[in-house]
């Protein structure tokens, strides 16, 4: 009887899965650190379209014709990529978004039944940006309000 009881009494097997973590909890530890450093500060980059404000569907509409515009030749540079191009050269190599005093004001008011207004103010530690455009909905034609905003609507136009 005595004999049985050892045999019940032995060593319980070892867990198979604690086994196997630590024998790759470097690999693991590397992957995680890996994750943190290059792949979440890349999801969480700030940009000009991620800046802006909730819009109703209508105001998105308009706002969308503007900053989708290609110029009358469908050249392949948008308002949205000539606006961004220009912030990044006035801030390369910065995070200009991640930036506490960095503040971009977008409004979209309705002056007509299809003409809308719309205002970009992008404001920094270094100075201002002011957009001004007037969009007609129904005909798809932007009008400019300013001279910044004239200025990227020709880039749109004339970019080959």
């Amino acid at each position: 009887m005595v004999k049985e009881n050892k045999k019940k009494e032995e060593k319980p097997k070892k867990n198979d899965f604690k086994a196997f973590l630590k024998k790759r909890a470097p690999i693991y530890l590397a992957i995680i650190a890996m994750f943190v450093i290059f792949v979440i500060p890349e999801l969480t980059k700030g940009d000009l379209e991620s800046s802006f404000p909730e819009l109703t569907s209508e105001e998105r509409q308009v706002l969308d014709i503007l900053m989708d515009y290609n110029g009358p030749n469908g050249s392949g540079l948008t308002v949205m990529d000539a606006i961004s191009n220009k912030i990044s050269e006035e801030y390369p190599d910065e995070k200009i978004y991640d930036n506490k005093k960095t503040v971009v004001d977008l409004t979209v008011s309705k002056l007509n039944d299809e003409e809308y207004n719309i205002v970009l103010n992008f404001k920094s530690y270094k100075g201002e940006l002011n957009y001004d455009w007037n969009v007609d909905k129904s005909l798809g034609k932007i009008i400019t309000n300013n001279q910044d905003s004239k200025h990227i609507i020709d880039l749109v136009n004339f970019y080959d």
